[in-house]
């Protein structure tokens, strides 16, 4: 029906025009010349922000052909074609998009294709619980538009027993045409690890409705300030006792891509083998499970600021009120007392409540007095 290019030059071009782009970044000011130098080995492809990949009559070849090559494959679908899902080879991680947690929403937020597109969707999430390598739930949360009613979110995610639920952030682009979104539709971190904590309460009261079928137990494992995203994964897949302290949780969420490409190749040559999530999973690092004091940030990495910005106040009060300043040291209490009385006068303003403002062409502006001092950065 459609003129299609072949997947072995979709994928040849695909390699060839990245390490064309990484060679021209030789002489930037701070790049790094050995991770220069491992940037020209492609390892991972992410099938994303390109459309509906899955649509590709011949995904499953062009996967074969990354595979081939060693490259991981993370493909995201937005969850409308749940026979391609069913279809689907195994891969490294397969999204769906979960944009929405009433058909109403849905239809705000996604503007799908299809009339049925609720179904579609509920559809494609119960394929998941038949997939066996590892599948995610990836909610992007938008202030506004799709953060209400965290309960059907859960109920969504329990038709797939999805092995990771993904949480993050809206990132605001710049204004467009195609777009209602400006920049307080955007969440801050804490913002999305509450949202997460309140969904994970919400799966654990399913998990206890119990059933023919009981959901399997969620926990937080993982967070990204950067990202501004927070991940619960399956405690059955990714949690072993800690060795150290077996009444712990030790996390295992990364990925033995090696691994991968072993149990991949086979399954290629014989169809009949089956593996699973725990056959290729890795240890995760300290600094990337949840409550770590890094937040997600690698400490071998160097964080670069733009024009040496750097918020004003490092930790704040349940209230939003900062407690303590840029360099992490404890605010005086007489200076928390004079921004609290800021943040009152602001309440009074707007009042206490998060305020959504509709404006004429669908665009929503979000009001938060517990937000005032988040934004603020200086120079140093």
């Amino acid at each position: 029906r459609w003129k299609t290019d072949d997947p072995k030059m979709i994928v040849e071009a695909a390699v060839n025009t990245h390490v064309d782009m990484i060679k021209e970044t030789r002489g930037i000011p701070g790049i790094q010349m050995d991770r220069w130098q491992e940037a020209h080995t492609v390892r991972h492809c992410a099938l994303s922000l390109v459309g509906e990949p899955i649509m590709y009559p011949q995904i499953n070849e062009l996967l074969g052909e990354l595979h081939e090559r060693k490259i991981s494959t993370f493909l995201v679908t937005n969850g409308q074609h749940p026979k391609a899902i069913e279809d689907l080879v195994p891969i490294t991680q397969l999204y769906v998009s979960v944009d929405a947690s009433t058909p109403e929403s849905l239809e705000a937020v996604d503007r799908p294709l299809f009339r049925d597109a609720w179904d579609r969707l509920k559809s494609s999430l119960s394929c998941l619980k038949r997939k066996g390598q590892r599948t995610v739930a990836r909610l992007t949360v938008v202030k506004g538009w799709n953060s209400d009613e965290i309960g059907g979110y859960a109920r969504l995610i329990a038709l797939g027993h999805c092995s990771l639920v993904e949480v993050k952030g809206v990132t605001f682009c710049g204004k467009s045409d195609a777009s209602n979104l400006n920049m307080s539709n955007t969440p801050w971190h804490h913002e999305v690890v509450n949202f997460t904590k309140i969904l994970l309460e919400e799966l654990n009261a399913i998990r206890e409705e119990g059933g023919d079928d009981p959901l399997p137990e969620y926990d937080l494992a993982c967070e990204h300030k950067h990202s501004c995203s927070v991940l619960l994964a399956r405690v059955d897949q990714f949690a072993v006792p800690d060795p150290e302290n077996p009444s712990k949780r030790k996390w295992k969420t990364w990925i033995d891509y090696d691994r991968f490409q072993e149990l991949a190749a086979r399954h290629a040559a014989d169809p009949t083998f089956k593996f699973g999530v725990e056959d290729y999973i890795a240890d995760t690092p300290d600094w990337a499970v949840f409550g770590a004091d890094e937040e997600g940030f690698d400490p071998t990495d160097n964080r670069h600021r733009k024009k040496k910005k750097h918020p004003k106040y490092a930790k704040f009060d349940e209230e939003g009120v900062p407690t303590h300043d840029t360099f992490n040291e404890p605010l005086p209490e007489e200076d928390i007392s004079k921004l609290r009385i800021q943040l009152e006068e602001k309440k009074r303003q707007i009042g206490d409540d998060v305020t959504v403002t509709a404006l004429r062409g669908g665009e929503k502006i979000i009001d938060d007095a517990s937000l005032m001092f988040r934004g603020l950065v200086v120079i140093r």
